[in-house]
Order: structure tokens, then sequence, then C-alpha cells
């Protein structure tokens, strides 16, 4: 453990699994990882300190093939919302608050990044957004060169796809295999964050 990183607090808001929070816990930092059923955004009181903010909001009312209605939205909202005041109340160091391409900008602004998995050598497809106050990770790879995996593809696409997969093809993918007992759904492994690009975003944002 690299003195001094155990005294800096990074806040995993809405994290499921804590795939992005990862690289920082296995770094020796101090992470709290706020998620259901433990623990609450909506009610969540953060401590003081915090040195950096992930935010991973559930996408469902965002998203472009989602149903999208009045209630969903107004749910949704009510999250990220707190994930904002949060991060607000906080003032850390850095903070990020990521969703799946879709409907959000409309609500909160455009995004400061817009990444594939396969940039930063997990060779699927799930076109994410990024808003915040970070360093952007440089991606690494294009489609032809990067890493192949096999999972479904949607029809008429020639990439692998994660929406569109199962959890066990998922979790059969080596680098997600970690996360098998922490994963109860599909849409638990289709939410964590591709392993490659939560290491990219820690080494840009120490």
């Amino acid at each position: 453990m690299t003195a001094g990183k155990s005294n800096k607090i990074i806040i995993d808001l809405c994290g499921g699994t804590g795939s992005w929070s990862k690289p920082y816990k296995e770094a020796g930092y101090d992470v709290r990882l706020v998620t259901l059923p433990d623990n609450n955004v909506l009610t969540y009181e953060p401590p003081e300190n915090v040195y950096g903010i992930l935010a991973a909001p559930p996408c469902t009312a965002f998203s472009i093939t989602g149903k999208r209605n009045k209630e969903n939205m107004n749910k949704a909202m009510e999250v990220v919302n707190a994930c904002i005041n949060i991060i607000e109340m906080c003032k850390p160091v850095f903070w990020a608050l990521e969703n799946p391409v879709g409907f959000l900008s409309d609500f909160i602004g455009k995004q400061k990044l817009i990444f594939q998995p396969f940039e930063y050598g997990d060779g699927w497809t799930k076109k994410t957004a990024v808003w915040g106050s970070f360093n952007i990770p440089i991606p690494i790879y294009k489609w032809a060169d990067c890493p192949k995996v096999n999972l479904p593809k949607r029809a008429g696409r020639k990439k692998p796809s994660l929406p569109y997969a199962h959890k066990n093809q998922i979790l059969d993918i080596p680098q997600m295999s970690w996360a098998k007992d922490l994963c109860k759904t599909d849409a638990d492994a289709r939410a964590i964050t591709p392993p490659s690009f939560a290491r990219a975003f820690y080494e840009a944002n120490k």
C-alpha cells in the first residue's frame, strides 16, 4: 500500500459491484461503496475530506431503448440529483458520473467524455457518457486491434454488444469473472464498468 492512499476517500455512488472503484480499492484507497440495499444515495451523509467521487445512477429511464415516461424519469432524476448534491457538498478533487449514451444529457447538459469499452481494451461495445471534473483517460485501441471476446452481436451489427448479453455470457469473460458471486441478474452484469476503462480512469485520476 502506498503511503497516503489509505487516507484518500473515494465514494462510489450507486456502485453496484464496485467495479469502477475496484482499482482504487486494490491500490489502498479508502473506498466507500454506496449502493442498495445497504446504502441509499437518497439518504447518504458523506464524510468530510472526500478525495474523489464516482457515480453510476441507474440508466433504464434514460436509455434510448428504455421506456421513457414521466414517472420513470422523475424517479431516476431523484437519484441523479442526489448524486449531484453529494458531489456539490463534498467538493472532491475529482468527480465523474456515468450513464449509457441516452437522454440524461437533456437534463444535466453535455457530457465531458463518450467512450466505448474496446477503446481501452475490453472487446465489446457499450457507448457510455461521462460527466464531471476529471482527467480523461487516453484511448489506446481501435476496434481493429483491440482484444476480442465472444459475446452476442445485435442483428445487423459486426461488434459484440454488452447490453444484449446474458449474465452467464458476461461473467464468462475472464476479466469479469471476479464478479460472479456479486451479480444476481443480467442487469447487474451489464452494469459492470468495463475493467480496462476502470483501470485507465484510475491511472488518469489517482
